[in-house]
């Protein structure tokens, strides 16, 4: 597994003219596995996009290492850089306590009498948005650490960004994509469940720019 960084040139108008919507982020990505595309091998490439200060950074976890120059279309010349990701995930272990980041879709499925597929739809709280993880925590092999407040013992996490992202697919009118950002502190409670998590992300829309979990050692 690889994670891939470039810092996006959001002020060079040229660089970013095509870069207006979802869709054209996640061609992007694709676009900077050329391998892949010749060999019509299409992997998963979990990707997000996080604001740091008054910077803007483009990602990305692939099992296959991207193409730099082609990373590094819309970003700032030189910033496109990548590492092997496994010499981390291998020291992931029960009990060890992580930050973590990550960018999410949370949404829940409504069956439909006489459809096969119910309709999806996004949870619009804060409160929904924050039960919506808490109740995957088991499934994804951490647990939240809990902390005392003048509200009594609250999970360290929060809600630290929440938007509507545009989304156009081709030869389909444009939705909007809930996107919601989580920060706080978490436990490995299963490493084998948890490492799946990072790798393969968390929820749906994980093409668009959802699902990707960070974590830094506590």
């Amino acid at each position: 597994m690889y994670l891939s960084r470039v810092e996006i040139a959001v002020q060079d108008v040229q660089r970013m003219r095509s870069l207006t919507h979802l869709g054209a982020y996640h061609d992007w990505v694709e676009k900077s596995f050329p391998d892949e595309i010749e060999a019509g091998v299409r992997k998963r490439h979990l990707w997000r996009i996080d604001r740091l200060n008054d910077k803007y950074y483009l990602l990305i976890v692939s099992e296959n290492k991207p193409d730099l120059d082609h990373l590094g279309i819309h970003g700032v010349p030189g910033t496109a850089m990548t590492k092997i990701y496994d010499n981390f995930l291998a020291k992931i272990a029960e009990k060890k306590t992580y930050r973590f980041r990550l960018t999410a879709n949370p949404s829940y499925k409504v069956m439909q009498p006489g459809k096969k597929n119910g309709r999806v739809y996004p949870h619009i709280t804060v409160a929904q948005q924050k039960k919506w993880l808490a109740e995957r925590q088991e499934k994804l092999g951490f647990e939240f650490i809990f902390r005392e407040t003048d509200q009594g013992t609250v999970p360290s996490f929060e809600i630290v960004d929440r938007d509507w992202k545009i989304l156009r697919r081709k030869k389909s009118r444009k939705v909007e994509l809930s996107c919601v950002t989580f920060e706080g502190i978490i436990r490995v409670t299963d490493a084998k469940k948890f490492k799946k998590a990072l790798t393969s992300g968390i929820g749906r829309e994980k093409a668009y720019g959802m699902g990707l979990m960070t974590v830094i050692p506590n």
